[in-house]
């Protein structure tokens, strides 16, 4: 048996009526017989296309204010019938079922109501009944049947209805078959993760993807996702890599921290900070953020949180960088920074981001919600005798944010809101610490006054013996250690200050 079907009946009822009327015309032209109902049989009438109401099938109208209107026998035994199947086919003559070959059903805008914000009594209004069983229904019977099921179909869908005059191919309609379960599951899941409260249960869906030019590395395929367009304005550049993606997330939720505060500005390579500021305005604190690390920010991903104007984007512009970050930028700012034409500038939008982590390991995913906690003066205590000034605890605070957003094991040297050096995701704390001294006095810091954050407690005195060494006389850390006393009690024999935040900050 030929597995070519030509179209003569279609079954059409959606929400969305944007691009159909095409469609409904190359329908009528090609003497399909469509059925349909309510909002959809008015617009195929109002196009001047004859439609056979549903309810005229059926012999029941739509029922409990529109929530009944195709869930009936004869409209599923139309859709689901086996064409090659004798006793489906004598059924239908017995019962008088109509056959339908196509069907064009969308869903109700379930996530968009509620993303506005809509009362619950409207949400679950916005679950849709049947049009979801319409959709299963058709795309489980593609032997024989089509199915549309968003408009996001209705151009690929006209064009092969336009090609073969109705006739699809079994291939065709395998293929919207797999968009239709698509559409579906995603639905269900956004139902589902939108009731659940109590369930430990792992549910993702996402419909939007982007194919990667590769992955972390040129053997490796890379994908991403998510609707980027949502997040950011992508003004000028190259498309962005897997590796750049890791580190623009990176330098988002690092700045996260820092909003709504003083011009700052970050400098970041490979998801950690090698530069960073927070100045009187965006400019000096992009000059001071460079000067951490001139050397790393070869290459680097750069964000501000707040407007580029024409001196900062004049100074960037020097600096081989592949990202620039912001939520605006001057006129002047964007001629200045668009002169590397791969260079990519994107303006960062205010979204909603994910409450959760979720990352592969092993033969499954490890989930876990994301490290809110942001240390605040009132959340600190005081062990050591020598209380820190009102400027270092600004320092400390400052570079407490950063170590949060640092890789683990790792320790955060600030001066004057300045990030001197960091130590990262090294093995050892220690190492950690004489990673970030050298990288320091390399670059001509003075680290007397300068403070220490510590992404975790200090099991031993070693690295606050090692920091007050280099002349760091003020440390921020966790505390918790059965062993605290040790190092408390060398800060009140060597004058050095010591706050607890009762936080740990692990990054891994």
């Amino acid at each position: 048996m030929s597995t070519a079907k030509t179209i003569k009946s279609a079954l059409i009822s959606v929400f969305h009526k944007d691009g159909l009327a095409p469609i409904v015309q190359k329908l009528n032209e090609l003497n399909v017989t469509i059925y349909s109902t309510g909002g959809t049989e008015k617009f195929i009438k109002e196009l001047g296309i004859d439609v056979v109401p549903v309810d005229e099938v059926t012999s029941y109208p739509s029922i409990l204010g529109g929530r009944v209107k195709t869930l009936h026998p004869k409209v599923f035994g139309g859709i689901l019938n086996r064409q090659d199947n004798e006793s489906d086919i004598a059924e239908l003559a017995e019962y008088q079922i109509p056959q339908i070959d196509l069907v064009i059903v969308d869903l109700y805008p379930f996530e968009k109501t509620v993303a506005s914000g809509a009362p619950e009594q409207d949400i679950v209004e916005k679950i849709d009944i049947g049009g979801i069983s319409l959709i299963r229904a058709s795309a489980k019977n593609f032997k024989d049947t089509f199915t549309v099921s968003s408009m996001d179909q209705y151009e690929e869908f006209l064009s092969i209805l336009s090609k073969d005059n109705g006739t699809t191919s079994i291939e065709q309609r395998k293929n919207f078959a797999a968009k239709s379960f698509n559409i579906s599951s995603h639905y269900d899941t956004a139902i589902f993760n939108y009731f659940n409260e109590d369930e430990v249960v792992f549910k993702a869906s996402q419909t939007i993807s982007k194919t990667l030019r590769y992955g972390e590395n040129p053997h490796q395929k890379g994908y991403f996702f998510g609707d980027l367009d949502a997040m950011f304005d992508k003004l000028h550049g190259k498309e962005l890599s897997y590796n750049n993606l890791l580190d623009v997330d990176a330098a988002v939720n690092l700045m996260a921290e820092f909003k709504g505060e003083a011009p700052t500005f970050a400098i970041l390579k490979h998801n950690n900070a090698c530069g960073f500021a927070q100045r009187e305005t965006i400019h000096q604190a992009y000059v001071d953020a460079l000067a951490g690390d001139p050397v790393s920010a070869f290459g680097g991903i750069l964000i501000a949180n707040t407007t580029i104007d024409k001196d900062t984007a004049e100074e960037i512009h020097k600096l081989f960088c592949e990202v620039v970050i912001a939520p605006s930028y001057t006129d002047e700012a964007l001629v200045a920074l668009k002169g590397k034409k791969n260079r990519v500038i994107l303006i960062q939008k205010e979204v909603e981001l994910p409450t959760q982590t979720v990352r592969t390991c092993l033969n499954g995913n490890l989930v876990q919600d994301k490290d809110f906690i942001t240390d605040k003066l009132e959340d600190l205590s005081y062990p050591t005798n020598n209380k820190p000034s009102e400027s270092e605890l600004e320092d400390l605070l400052f570079a407490s944010k950063l170590c949060k957003n640092t890789k683990s094991n790792t320790i955060i040297l600030v001066k004057n809101k300045q990030l001197l050096a960091g130590g990262t995701g090294q093995t050892s704390r220690v190492d950690a610490l004489k990673q970030a001294i050298e990288k320091a006095t390399s670059f001509n810091f003075d680290l007397k006054g300068a403070v220490m954050a510590s992404d975790a407690f200090f099991p031993f005195p070693d690295c606050v013996e090692i920091a007050d060494n280099a002349g760091i006389k003020s440390v921020i850390q966790p505390g918790g250690s059965i062993k605290d006393e040790l190092s408390i009690n060398y800060c009140n024999d060597n004058n050095v200050s010591m706050v607890f935040t009762g936080v740990r900050h692990f990054k891994h």
